[in-house]
């Protein structure tokens, strides 16, 4: 056989995650070499499948992590470049561009990654967007805060998660966190603040069309639990229910439009007082807080795995067959715990699954065939993990997981 029937898959990530990625690539042929941190060379990594698990530095400029990877390209031949975390996707779409490797480059992971512009992007493809603006123009600044009512929120364009937002009462508060910020403040996007529910789409695109999508809702905001603490739960959405008709179609038509090809989207979308729908943001990776295990728990379709095979199948230029998934229901209630190895024996109902395994977190997955089983028992459980785990913490600058 050639070296081409066994692809080599480069894996890059700066955090513990996506070894199912990983055990899929290798299951489908492809050899898979793992580029990751120091401090993660201990870390729980599916060694046995793995061609290489080669680590760096943290903190590397770009042009080190090209140095690097470019010196390993002279031995081995990568065939597809993947960023396994957020934090990766900007450094491989430079890479994919430097070494002319197939995959979105600089200028599509922006719509997927930088705030500002997947604003701009959700809007010009047909979506209602809360009104932002660039913080760039300290007179269009000011014009703005006058015309758009507070509060507003500032968000970081390049983190993820609710990290790093502030909201903000009065035109005085932005400027002095601008003042704060010195030169980091256009790398910020300022928005109307829009209160009502929250709801995560997660879906799976093939070739421009979206082929799988499971809605769920968030029961607190995320922004809330993260700087308010509290106890965090999502559960899927009933199916047939206007809500995740609305959501589906929505999301179907605007992926694509943002210029989503093939892969795996997180997005996100708020439905305001007013009950219109807002989009608030979208992300081409998997779906963080262990979102990727209720989907999995309730439809069997593990999306980790499927974006693996949607990238080995266009690396052969094969069709990719779309998963067939279970019409189940599944909620996961998570916190940050006081204690550092919390015991959740004491949850005893047959519909939990699974009991998630994080340093200082206490969470559950629980699934039946009915959504409001779900619902009732994230009610109940999150009232009892507030009682029984429920630690507070600074927010951090950067996730830690």
């Amino acid at each position: 056989m050639s070296m081409s029937d066994y692809p080599r898959i480069l894996c890059m990530s700066s955090y513990e995650k996506g070894q199912a990625f990983m055990q899929e690539c290798a299951a489908l042929g492809c050899r898979v070499v793992l580029l990751t941190v120091d401090k993660l060379r201990g870390a729980d990594w599916p060694r046995a499948i793995l061609e290489d698990l080669i680590t760096m530095p943290e903190g590397l400029t770009l042009q080190q992590v090209t140095n690097t990877v470019t010196y390993l390209a002279r031995a081995k031949r990568f065939d597809r470049i993947v960023a396994l975390d957020e934090f990766d996707m900007e450094t491989v779409a430079a890479l994919r561009e430097h070494m002319q490797i197939a995959g979105m480059g600089r200028t599509l992971t922006s719509h997927f990654r930088d705030k500002l512009v997947m604003r701009f992007e959700a809007r010009s493809a047909g979506a209602v967007v809360p009104e932002f603006t660039r913080v760039l123009v300290h007179e269009e600044l000011r014009e703005w805060m006058e015309r758009v009512p507070a509060p507003w929120v500032l968000k970081p364009r390049a983190e993820a998660s609710a990290i790093g937002i502030r909201k903000l009462h009065e035109a005085a508060q932005v400027w002095r966190t601008l003042e704060e910020l010195g030169d980091r403040q256009s790398s910020y996007v300022l928005e109307r603040f829009v209160p009502g529910d929250i709801f995560h789409v997660d879906s799976i695109v093939s070739e421009g069309e979206v082929v799988f999508t499971s809605v769920s809702g968030y029961g607190k905001p995320p922004m809330q639990t993260m700087h308010e603490g509290g106890v965090f739960t999502t559960r899927i959405l009933e199916r047939g229910s206007e809500t995740a008709r609305s959501l589906v179609e929505m999301n179907a038509r605007l992926m694509p439009k943002m210029g989503m090809v093939r892969g795996v989207t997180h997005a996100e979308y708020i439905r305001g007082k007013d009950g219109q729908f807002y989009f608030l943001e979208a992300a081409a990776r998997v779906g963080g807080a262990f979102i990727a295990d209720v989907v999995e728990a309730a439809t069997g379709v593990n999306l980790w795995r499927e974006w693996a095979r949607i990238e080995v199948a266009h690396l052969r230029g094969e069709r990719y067959h779309e998963p067939e998934p279970r019409g189940l229901y599944a909620g996961s209630v998570l916190c940050l715990a006081r204690t550092a190895e919390p015991d959740t024996g004491m949850f005893e109902a047959p519909e939990i699954v699974l009991r998630l395994k994080k340093h200082h977190h206490a969470g559950l997955i629980v699934r039946s065939d009915d959504p409001e089983r779900v619902r009732a028992l994230l009610e109940e459980y999150a009232e009892r993990f507030a009682r029984e785990y429920l630690a507070t913490a600074p927010v951090p600058d950067r996730p830690t997981a």
